[in-house]
């Protein structure tokens, strides 16, 4: 798909079911042999989990997405791919919900080799704020904010505390 023909995400209208399409490549000994030296696993048999088919599949559909927060994978493994061999992936929306008033969105992809065996299925859900990440142990309101600048002022008072925490330091 060209990048002129690429639309901007939008949750609210985003459809269960849509199919961003697929894309296939040939998996090399290379790309095999390096993904074996990376986990440190020389007979490591799934190397297409380190090429994210369903963020590259829903990215084949929209333009500019990226940043959500990956809140959990399922992956099913199948039959190993084998190099020199093409892969085909494709990639669908399974479903949309809110949780704790933050939208989430959940992708599948499924990836076959060009003899039709089934390599790997993968699901991942994808929570679409991450600026929202963290936010529960921000300070609301000025007493916490006020009691954690206590906290820390009494912290950097003792000469010792920032030692047994494994802090080092600055200017000394």
């Amino acid at each position: 798909m060209a990048d002129s023909q690429l639309r901007k995400f939008d949750y609210e209208t985003a459809e269960i079911g849509e199919e961003p399409g697929s894309f296939d490549y040939v998996l090399t000994q290379e790309m095999l042999d390096n993904y074996r030296r990376a986990v440190e696993d020389p007979d490591a048999n799934f190397p297409t989990i380190a090429a994210r088919h369903d963020s590259t599949a829903l990215g084949m559909l929209y333009e500019g997405y990226a940043g959500p927060v990956n809140s959990g994978n399922e992956v099913e493994f199948h039959n190993p791919p084998i190099p020199r061999r093409r892969i085909k992936v494709t990639g669908r929306i399974a479903d949309k919900y809110q949780r704790r008033e933050k939208p989430y969105l959940v992708i599948e992809a499924t990836a076959v080799d060009d003899d039709g065996h089934i390599l790997e299925k993968t699901r991942t859900y994808q929570m679409l704020k991450p600026d929202e990440l963290g936010k529960k142990w921000q300070p609301q309101d000025q007493k916490s904010a006020g009691y954690l600048r206590r906290s820390a002022d009494n912290l950097n008072a003792s000469p010792n505390s920032g030692l047994q925490m494994g802090i080092v330091p600055s200017g000394g």
